[in-house]
C-alpha cells in the first residue's frame, strides 16, 4: 500500500527529514519511506522507490512530500501520522525558540553584529547567498556541496578581495574562536591554529591535540578543491594562514588537506615558511618530505597533533614509535589473533569519516598492496558492488553511493549498522575495524548505536568456531556531549579494543592481519 502527501511551503531542514525517515522505516509494515523536500532528486529516489502519484509533478523544492510503502492501508496510515508527529514537535520547538529569520537581510536586522553566516542550501541558490554575506561583508562558512567550479573561484576572490573567510562550498568542520561550527568537536583553548581541507582530519588533528595536553585557536576549514584544483589555488588555505601568522594568539600554525596541486602546494608552503611561526604540513597520502627551516613534515594525523602541541610548548618533537608501544601492539595482536579459525584472513574498514578512511586505507596499501575500496584511485581495486565487500576492503560509508535519501551515517547509524550486517555472514572475516566520531552534529550516541549490530557480529563468528576482533579509534574529548569515556566503555563491554588514534587502530589491526596470515 502507497501513500504519498504533498504539502504545499512547509519547508524543513533536510537532516531532520532523513533521521524521521530512519525512525519511520522502523515503524510496523513499513517497507520503505521518504520525507523530503520536492527537489528533483527527491522525487526521482521516490519514483526509483516504485511510489508514484501526479501529485509530485507539481511539487517544488519548497513543498514536503511525505511517501510511504507499507503492507497494509492500515500501516501506512500510522506511518503518516507518526511522520506527522514528528514534524509538529520539530515546528513547536522552532516556535519556542522565538524569531527566526526568513533571509539573510532580515538576521542582519535582528543582529546587527553578526559578523559569519553559515549556509547551508541546495547548491544552485547557495552561490547567490554566499555573494549576498560576502557583499554584506560577512565571513562565510558554505557547508553546501554541489556548487560549480566557477562559481568557486569567483567567490573565493571576492571574499579575498574583502579580507574575508569563504570556508567551503562542502565546508563542514570549523571551530572559530572556541565555538564548534556544524560537525566539529569541544577542544580546549590553547596556542595552535589549524586551516584544512579535510572535516574529519580537522577533527582527529583537533582531538588528539587535546588528549594531548594542547589548545587550539582557530580551526579553519576550506572546501576539497581549496588546494586539489589550480583554479582555486589555495585562495583560503592562503588567507587562513595569513588570518592565523596576523592573530596574536596563534604561536604554531598546522596545515591539513589531502593530496594537494603540486603548484598550489608550493605557494602554500611558501607562505607558511614567510609566516615565521613554527608550521606542521599533513597532505594525507604524500610520502614525507624533509623539513623546511620552520615548516615540520607529520607522517600521520596523530603525529601532527604530537608535532604541534611540542611546538606549542617550545620543544622539538620526539617520535613516539618506542620499542615498548610497538611490543605493546604485538601483544594486543597476538593475543586477538590466537582465537580466530584458520580460514579467518581479511580486514573490514567501516568508517564514518572519509579522511579516517583514506588514512587506513594508505596504511594498509604500503604493507599489503592490495585494499578494496569504493575510494580506490586504482580502478582495478575499486569496489564494482560498493556494497560488497572483496578480501581487504576499507569503505567511507559517507560517501554519496551510501548516502541518497539518508543522512551522513555520523548522523545516522544504520547505514553502518546494516553493512556490519552483512559483513558478520562472512566466515572469512578476522579484523573489524570503525572509528566512532564524536561532537556536535554526531548522533548523540554513534557508539551505543552499533554496540547490537557489533555484539552479534563476534557472536556469529564464535558460533562459526571463530573470533572477530573488533579494533575502534574514538575521535572526540570528554567535553563533547556524547562523553569520551562513556563511549570507551561501550564498546570495551563487547570486547572491542579501543584505541587512541586511527592511526594506531589502523597499525594494531594491520599487525592482527599479518599475524594471522604468517
Amino acid at each position: 500500500m502507497t501513500k504519498i502527501l504533498v504539502e504545499k511551503d512547509s519547508y524543513f531542514d533536510s537532516v531532520f527529514l532523513m533521521l524521521i525517515n530512519s525512525s519511520i522505516k522502523k515503524q510496523e509494515g513499513v517497507m520503505d519511506a521518504v520525507v523530503a523536500m520536492g527537489t528533483a532528486m527527491n522525487k526521482e529516489l521516490i519514483a526509483d522507490l516504485g511510489m508514484r502519484d501526479s501529485n509530485l509533478t507539481n511539487a517544488t523544492p519548497n513543498d514536503l512530500i511525505i511517501a510511504i510503502k507499507a503492507d497494509s492501508e492500515k500501516n501506512s496510515e500510522n506511518a503518516v501520522l507518526e511522520a506527522r508527529k514528528m514534524l509538529n514537535k520539530k515546528a513547536k520547538i522552532a516556535e519556542k525558540q522565538g524569531y527566526t529569520a526568513k533571509t539573510l537581510n532580515s538576521a542582519l536586522k535582528a543582529d546587527p553584529d553578526s559578523n559569519l553566516v553559515l549556509i547551508s542550501l541546495p547548491g544552485e541558490y547557495a552561490a547567490r547567498e554566499t555573494r549576498n554575506a560576502l557583499n554584506s561583508n560577512l565571513n562565510v562558512m558554505l557547508f553546501s556541496d554541489n556548487v560549480s567550479l566557477k562559481d568557486e573561484v569567483e567567490l573565493k576572490k571576492l571574499a579575498t578581495e574583502k579580507g574575508l573567510l569563504m570556508m567551503g562550498p562542502d565546508c563542514g568542520t570549523a571551530i572559530i574562536n572556541g565555538k564548534p561550527l556544524c560537525f566539529a568537536n569541544m577542544i580546549r583553548a590553547g596556542n595552535i591554529g589549524l586551516v584544512g581541507a579535510s572535516g574529519t582530519g580537522i577533527q582527529e588533528v583537533t582531538c588528539c591535540i587535546d588528549t594531548f595536553g594542547g589548545g587550539i585557536t582557530h580551526a579553519i576549514g576550506t572546501g576539497g578543491r581549496d588546494l586539489k584544483n589550480e583554479q582555486v589555488g589555495g585562495m583560503m588555505m592562503l588567507m587562513g594562514i595569513e588570518a592565523l601568522k596576523n592573530d596574536s594568539k596563534t604561536k604554531v600554525i598546522v596545515l591539513i588537506s589531502k593530496p594537494p596541486a603540486p603548484a598550489v602546494a608550493e605557494e602554500v608552503l611558501k607562505a607558511l615558511e614567510a609566516a615565521g611561526k613554527p608550521g606542521v604540513v599533513h597532505f594525507i597520502g604524500l610520502k614525507g618530505q624533509p623539513d623546511r627551516g620552520n615548516v615540520y613534515f607529520a607522517k600521520n594525523l596523530e603525529e601532527t597533533a604530537l608535532m604541534a602541541v611540542a611546538l606549542g610548548k617550545g620543544e622539538k618533537y620526539q617520535t613516539t614509535d618506542s620499542v615498548a608501544a610497538a611490543e605493546e601492539l604485538d601483544k594486543i595482536a597476538e593475543n586477538e589473533a590466537a582465537h580466530m579459525a584458520k580460514d579467518q584472513k581479511y580486514l573490514r574498514g567501516l568508517y564514518t569519516g572519509g579522511t579516517l578512511a583514506d588514512e587506513a586505507m594508505i596504511l594498509f596499501e604500503e604493507q599489503l598492496g592490495t585494499i578494496y575500496s569504493n575510494n580506490q584511485s586504482k580502478e582495478e581495486l575499486l569496489l564494482k558492488d560498493p556494497h560488497q565487500s572483496i578480501e581487504n576492503t576499507i569503505v567511507d560509508l559517507g560517501d554519496d553511493i551510501y548516502t541518497i535519501g539518508r543522512a551522513h551515517p555520523m548522523i545516522d547509524p544504520s547505514t553502518r549498522e546494516d553493512r556490519i550486517n552483512i559483513e558478520a555472514e562472512d566466515a572469512q572475516m578476522a579484523v573489524l575495524l570503525l572509528d566512532v566520531v564524536l561532537g556536535y552534529g554526531s548522533h548523540s550516541d554513534p557508539a551505543g548505536a552499533v554496540l547490537d549490530s557489533l555484539k552479534k557480529a563476534k557472536e556469529k563468528a564464535q558460533t562459526r568456531g571463530g573470533y572477530l576482533s573488533i579494533i575502534a579509534s574514538i575521535t572526540g574529548t570528554e567535553k563533547d556531549f556524547q562523553g569520551y569515556q562513556q563511549a570507551e566503555s561501550k564498546l570495551k563491554s563487547i570486547g572491542c579494543v579501543v584505541m587512541p588514534s586511527n592511526y594506531r587502530a589502523s597499525v594494531l589491526a594491520l599487525k592482527i592481519i599479518s599475524e594471522v596470515n604468517k
